[in-house]
């Protein structure tokens, strides 16, 4: 079975993630039509994205050395209460700058979360479950993320409404984080039966772990930043679609890689770590540059079921590379790790606007999948971390 072997930590991390991923599942495709009512630019819009990666990126450096300070489940559930708080009063925002400013607040809190729940899940996975773990963890935040756009209809009475829930889901998840992890000796402060930490100039060394830094950016500008940022813009814009096309195709992404987490998660634990990187690269790069060859419902269709195998396979195989790079407790290698995915976060969306505002949706399209191929070489030349 899937889950044999696989520590009570891992499953309970998979249950925080689909509440938290519920919620943002709504909130989603509703930030840049939430933030366009405002009268703001594409641009813009997309800042509202970039600035809540911009915050997260700026924070990570400080949240690696709190999660060994304080222990993970303490800073997981701070982290989750941060972005609960911000979401509910986002709601509320009566102005742009007021809407950028709580997405900020709420970055911060994500990054303590993701940290903290990444750095856990490598400390209590042994490494041939590894690609298994990260399948179970991910699949919790893709469950969300498939029954989040089932709620988005939340959105056709306001697009306030979605921030108000995601605060709900939010709350739920953080008492279940410390609820589920109130046992756990590993999710507590660092202590020497920890063994070393791996400094972060040691693992920079690493071409495999250089690797996992530049597919996580990749994947995070592209894959994950220009979707969320410009499709909904293009289902409207260009295809002259209604909003409710943005969330079937958002489903369609969570629905394929829900799917396929467990299968990769075996396929990199038996066959090894880079195959599937490479092929996560390149199916991301295939379906973004559907989305302007086919601009029709067919099309998007075709696109989100493409970047949701992309999801799967780099999800998967990146976390368990990281893993088997980094051993026992996380610290500032995964907190660098998460900021590498926080630079294409930030940068993805207001780079994906800025180019379909200067020239067509069809070019920000195409350098996103430019962009998702680069890493291929790279993968293709580091080492295989997985051991046999």
């Amino acid at each position: 079975m899937a889950l044999a072997g696989l520590p009570s930590e891992v499953l309970a991390l998979a249950a925080v993630a689909f509440l938290v991923a519920l919620g943002f599942g709504v909130v989603a495709p509703a930030i840049p039509l939430f933030a366009r009512q405002f009268g703001v630019s594409r641009t813009a819009a997309g800042a509202v994205i970039s600035v809540f990666a911009g915050a997260r990126l700026i924070a990570a450096p400080f949240t690696g050395r709190l999660v060994n300070r304080f222990g993970e489940r303490i800073m997981l559930a701070t982290g989750i209460a941060v972005v609960a708080v911000s979401s509910l009063m986002a709601g509320f925002s009566e102005s742009y700058w007021q809407l950028l400013a709580l997405r900020g607040a709420g970055g911060v809190g994500s990054i303590m979360f993701s940290v903290s729940a990444s750095s856990l899940l490598i400390r209590v996975t042994p490494g041939h479950l590894r690609g298994r773990a990260q399948g179970v963890f991910g699949g919790g935040f893709l469950l969300g993320a498939i029954a989040g756009p089932a709620l988005g209809v939340v959105a056709s009475v306001s697009l306030r409404a979605p921030f108000f829930l995601y605060a709900g889901t939010l709350v739920f998840a953080g008492w279940v984080g410390l609820w589920a992890l109130r046992t756990s000796t590993l999710a507590a402060k660092s202590d020497s039966r920890d063994g070393p930490v791996l400094k972060l100039g040691t693992a920079l060394r690493d071409r495999a772990y250089r690797a996992t830094l530049v597919v996580n950016l990749a994947e995070d500008w592209a894959v994950i930043g220009t979707r969320s940022a410009l499709v909904p813009l293009f289902v409207a814009d260009r295809l002259g679609l209604s909003s409710i096309w943005t969330y079937i195709g958002f489903f369609v992404v969570s629905v394929v890689s829900g799917s396929l987490l467990l299968p990769f998660g075996r396929y990199v634990d038996t066959k090894g770590r880079r195959p599937a990187l490479i092929f996560g690269l390149a199916m991301g790069g295939v379906g973004l540059a559907t989305l302007p060859l086919l601009p029709n419902a067919v099309g998007l269709l075709l696109a989100m079921a493409l970047l949701g195998v992309s999801g799967a396979a780099l999800s998967v195989a990146s976390g368990a590379m990281l893993g088997d790079i980094v051993g026992g407790r996380g610290g500032t290698v995964v907190a660098t790790y998460q900021m590498a995915g926080d630079v294409g976060s930030f940068a993805g969306p207001l780079c994906a606007g800025a180019v379909a505002d200067a020239h067509s949706y069809a070019a920000s399209f195409g350098l996103a999948a430019a962009i998702t191929t680069v890493p291929i070489a790279l993968v293709a030349t580091s080492r295989e971390t997985r051991r046999p």
